[in-house]
């Protein structure tokens, strides 16, 4: 009899601790906390969480996690709110929230390296006295997923993984957040990382012509453009030109008299070489004079401290990735990272086209996965036994109809207060410091907005703010940004 109650009594318990793991559709958790920027102690709210998105039929299809910090005892009128997204696509809102604008950043070393114990510390650098933010994760990142209907069926998947999908639905969410947080009153900002460049060029005009909701700022933190990535050699092999020089410089492998330089004494002339003399030069293709594709293959090895044996093995089109792997082949036979070439990396064998792993990734995962779940967990106090996306499941991504570059354009052009500003570093070989300025060229063609895009560079990659040095200045030019874009009192006309 006894063995049949433990029996009976085991089958219990494992079906009560064998419930499906789901995540909350619409709940909130609120933690209060105080933080010190620039010598004053700032108190504020996090609202940790989950909001719907619904279909047309006012149906849950899909939740997003979010965190929501809110500076109390001010006066949400004039204070600016920022909604805050990574990119990917398929990237959680986990790196510039735990290591950039955030009111935490990750136990790190000076230049970005993880270090144990792993967790979080105070960041006095936040822009959290001049700004409320709030961090989103799109649809399958973070805690953020697709919602069955009463069936058990979930969504088609093109409702959220593609370009204009994704813009669409998170303006939708956007709204609802801002009616329940009632801050329509207050200075708007979005800021997308990488991805997050595409996609808040899109939400830019999505928010204005389709939710009717006027930003005063955009912001882009080392943007992936996809339609400089879609523009066919020339132009595009042209532009990595500067940043395999501003690499080439880290790593000493430059001659002697351009080594002996500043970088930023380096970088003008070599985007004038690029665009100037570069592009056309391959613009001939095969058809280029022998003594121009000498001469050319001369100057890139000057510029990239690769072999010009190397580049004319290459067609005068080295790839990024040949880059990684070719740099320092012949010196300590290491790689250099994709997002951030500072880092290093040690390959099975030394011969090949491209790296075996990004060096510099593999450190990020090290040091943000340990940090963001005991942050969640610990400190915001919210709690799931659902895995937590760094990366989630977005494929297939539809990158078809890309305007995103031409809606920002006409965002700004109907809307005399909003301004951009871009923020990309100098050894970030995914998305160049060099193709970002491009893309800025290219937003107006008729140059009459070019005094409202501001670019700052970084002597650091992709995550500028890993740096110590960048994660102040990056914040303060941020900073500044707010400041010189909230317009109180003045008229929106030209």
């Amino acid at each position: 009899m006894k063995k049949y109650l433990f029996l009976f009594f085991t089958l219990s318990v494992c079906t009560v601790f064998s419930q499906n793991i789901k995540i909350p559709v619409d709940t909130t958790v609120v933690t209060s906390h105080t933080l010190t920027i620039k010598n004053q102690l700032i108190s504020y709210l996090a609202t940790t969480g989950t909001q719907p998105v619904w279909n047309e039929n006012g149906e849950p299809i899909a939740t997003l996690f979010y965190t929501y910090y809110e500076r109390t005892k001010t006066d949400k009128k004039n204070r600016p709110l920022i909604f805050s997204f990574n990119g990917g696509p398929g990237s959680a809102s986990v790196w510039m929230h735990i290591a950039y604008t955030g009111p935490k950043v990750l136990n790190i070393d000076e230049e970005g390296y993880p270090t144990q114990p792993y967790g979080v510390k105070d960041n006095p650098n936040s822009i959290l006295d001049v700004a409320d933010i709030v961090y989103v994760n799109p649809v399958n990142t973070a805690y953020s997923r697709m919602i069955a209907d009463k069936e058990g069926k979930l969504p088609k998947r093109e409702t959220f993984f593609g370009i204009n999908a994704d813009i669409k639905y998170l303006a939708e969410w956007m709204t609802t957040f801002l009616s329940r947080a009632n801050r329509w009153e207050s200075p708007k900002y979005i800021i997308g990382e990488s991805y997050g460049g595409t996609r808040v060029m899109g939400l830019a005009n999505a928010l204005q012509n389709q939710q009717w909701m006027y930003l005063n700022g955009v912001i882009m933190v080392s943007p992936a453009d996809y339609k400089l990535y879609s523009t066919n050699q020339p132009i595009y092999s042209a532009l990595n030109l500067p940043y395999f020089t501003a690499a080439a410089w880290y790593h000493k492998a430059l001659p002697a008299d351009l080594q002996n330089k500043d970088l930023l004494d380096i970088l003008p002339q070599v985007e004038d070489y690029a665009i100037n003399k570069l592009i056309p030069a391959l613009a001939k293709g095969g058809f280029i004079s022998e003594q121009e594709k000498q001469d050319v293959a001369e100057t890139i090895s000057y510029y990239s401290g690769l072999t010009k044996t190397s580049i004319l093995q290459n067609n005068l089109n080295v790839s990024t990735s040949f880059f990684w792997k070719d740099l320092l082949r012949h010196k300590t036979g290491q790689t250099i990272g994709r997002l951030d070439s500072r880092y290093l990396g040690i390959d099975k064998t030394e011969a090949g086209d491209s790296p075996d792993y990004n060096a510099e990734l593999t450190s990020w995962m090290h040091s943000f996965t340990p940090a963001i779940n005991y942050y969640i967990r610990e400190h915001l106090n919210f709690k799931t036994d659902l895995k937590y996306n760094m990366f989630g499941d977005v494929h297939p991504w539809d990158n078809r109809n890309d305007n995103t570059r031409e809606g920002l354009r006409q965002a700004m052009a109907q809307n005399p207060y909003l301004k951009v500003l871009i923020q990309s570093g100098y050894y970030d070989g995914a998305t160049t410091y060099f193709g970002a300025k491009y893309t800025m060229h290219q937003v107006d063609p008729s140059g009459k907005m070019k005094d409202r895009f501001t670019f700052k560079g970084y002597r650091s990659g992709h995550m500028m703010y890993l740096r110590q040095e960048d994660l102040k200045s990056a914040n303060e030019d941020i900073r500044a940004f707010i400041l010189s874009t909230s317009y109180q009192g003045k008229a929106a006309k030209y």
